[in-house]
């Protein structure tokens, strides 16, 4: 099938004239050739080296190194992943990573014997073999299982470098561990780190702790926030400490600390972003009782610049959530009685404009976990989890460079996917209300090509202009009010909807004029950004699977 460069609304919605093809303005798309129907979904786009594409497939619990020509987006290969089990241990699949072009698979293991979680590393040819030794990036000695904690993943701005954390929760000492380690694209390590917080006993009860973001920035700088709080009973007031632990290769990766001044206010998230010789932090707070307590509402949008010759803070503005956009997440009559907007909103995007300025992009997110069915075996459940991804309307603000709040303006969306999952009792389970480790909700790879890719956006920015294009019911054509927004509904149905913002918040809104029966519909969640202004997106519907190149142009 012969390669066809035209605009989203025509390639989308199957319309071929030249009317149709202004209908989502200047998105195009350049769709490669039908995928071959092998019965394995697409669930993740590694990125692109060597003129090829690289992805990984899942069929039923089998992985794939899925490979597609860079051009013309065509499948080369289709290869089995078999991560072989490590001292008879079954491996658990994390995911492929390309480095530099090098291809490596990522697993871990617990041995109950040792008492010790690691996580393995394998290169991975194009044929799908892996190396014939792996290397053991991690070896974490814990208590039990329940207690393993979690690996999380980070990697390099120019992807040849990769950064991984492991953090748990220590429940006999009162504490919280992490570790650090930096790899290369050969997997060696260039620096590693462990810090462990002990609760004291008169702050335990009311302690929180956690890490919103931890990044790789310019010159293989490493960034760690950290927030960690209490509430003094005596003088029944929120102690609250918000720092960056910076680690910079010219100064040999010692810690540094840089203290953010977030006295009455609590710090929801944050998302780091280096530009330069400056670190900009972003995210959501929460006010503070007059006794020290956290309100359970968001308050408003936060931003500091730091300047990391100095590591002095040179710009701190905390934004209450101005009227209009309660409204627009609460209603009119809730946001005059003072009711609070809730605080599940986690930050997907932000963006740097030239003038210095940010655009942040928050999204609804909720995990919804149900009562498991299944056996209970030797004290040990096993059996099927229904879970349900919830990923709602989206808060866009603008900032000034001074982190001065501009404007506000919301994405009106409704959407869900629940999906089935196989679970074992003693894996179940996380950090607990006091401990995190922050970050948009992450689905794991093996819960994609179910339902969850379907969720989300896809923003895009060029010249100023920021649009953002969803999934959506095609009954919410035109409708910008997120009170007459409709649920997505059957997302194998639905239809792309475009929203371009000017440089005033002002939103205009652009759906396809005619909605096709069996069209391509976006996933979202499997798709690569390229640049600010380009995706590696896949589009599907039943066996109509392709690649695609969306772009927006001038």
């Amino acid at each position: 099938m012969k390669k066809a460069k035209i605009v989203l609304a025509a390639l989308l919605l199957g319309l071929g004239s030249l009317h149709a093809q202004n209908k989502l303005e200047k998105v195009n798309i350049t769709y490669g050739e039908e995928l071959p129907d092998d019965k394995q979904t697409l669930v993740e786009i590694l990125g692109e080296a060597n003129g090829k594409i690289y992805g990984v497939g899942l069929k039923k619990d089998d992985y794939f190194l899925k490979i597609f020509d860079q051009k013309s987006m065509k499948l080369l290969s289709s290869s089995p992943i078999k991560i072989p089990d490590l001292k008879d241990k079954e491996v658990e699949f994390e995911n492929v990573y390309l480095l530099n072009g090098k291809l490596y698979v990522l697993g871990s293991v617990y041995n109950r014997k040792e008492k010790a979680y690691s996580l393995v590393a394998n290169p991975l040819s194009e044929a799908g073999k892996l190396g014939a030794e792996g290397t053991v990036l991690f070896k974490v000695p814990v208590e039990k299982k329940r207690e393993m904690g979690s690996f999380f993943f980070r990697t390099t701005q120019d992807e040849a470098g990769l950064l991984v954390m492991h953090a748990t929760k220590l429940k006999k000492e009162d504490a919280v561990k992490y570790e650090i380690k930096f790899f290369d694209d050969n997997l060696k390590t260039i620096f590693n780190t462990t810090e462990k917080v002990v609760f004291e006993d008169d702050k335990k009860k009311d302690v929180t702790f956690n890490i919103p973001d931890f990044q790789v920035g310019l010159n293989d700088d490493i960034y760690v926030v950290v927030s960690e709080g209490y509430r003094d009973k005596k003088s029944k007031k929120r102690i609250e400490t918000f720092e960056v632990h910076a680690y910079k290769s010219a100064k040999g990766y010692a810690k540094e600390v840089i203290t953010i001044n977030s006295e009455g206010r609590y710090p929801l998230n944050c998302q780091i972003v280096p530009s330069g010789n400056e670190l900009h932090l972003m995210g959501f707070y929460l006010s503070v009782r007059e006794s020290g307590r956290v309100n359970n509402d968001l308050e408003g949008v936060y931003a500091a610049t730091v300047d990391l010759k100095s590591n002095t803070t040179t710009a701190l503005k905390f934004n209450e959530l101005d009227h209009k956009t309660k409204v627009k997440l609460i209603g009119e009559r809730r946001a005059k009685k003072g009711k609070d907007v809730p605080p599940l909103y986690n930050i997907i995007h932000i963006i740097g404009r030239q003038d210095g300025g940010m655009i942040m992009l928050s999204e609804y997110q909720t995990v919804y976990v149900g009562q498991p069915s299944g056996l209970a075996i030797g004290g040990v459940g096993i059996g099927v989890t229904p879970i349900t991804y919830t990923k709602n309307e989206i808060i866009v603000t603008s900032l000034s460079k001074d982190g001065t709040h501009e404007w506000s303006n919301v994405v009106p969306k409704e959407q869900s996917a629940s999906i089935t999952t196989m679970f074992v009792g003693l894996a179940a389970g996380g950090f607990g209300n006091n401990f995190a480790v922050g970050g948009a909700i992450s689905i794991p790879i093996a819960q994609m090509g179910s339902g969850p890719e379907y969720l989300g956006a896809l923003p895009i920015y060029k010249n100023g202009e920021l649009s953002i294009m969803i999934n959506d019911n095609v009954k919410n054509k035109g409708i910008t009010d997120i009170e007459e927004i409709k649920s997505m509904g059957n997302y194998n149905k639905a239809v792309p909807s475009l929203f371009i913002f000017d440089k005033n918040g002002n939103i205009t809104r652009k759906d396809p004029e005619v909605a096709v029966k069996e069209a391509l519909v976006l996933r979202p969640g499997v798709s690569y950004e390229v640049s600010d202004n380009e995706y590696i997106i896949y589009s599907a519907r039943k066996k109509a699977d392709k690649l695609a190149r969306m772009v927006l142009e001038d």
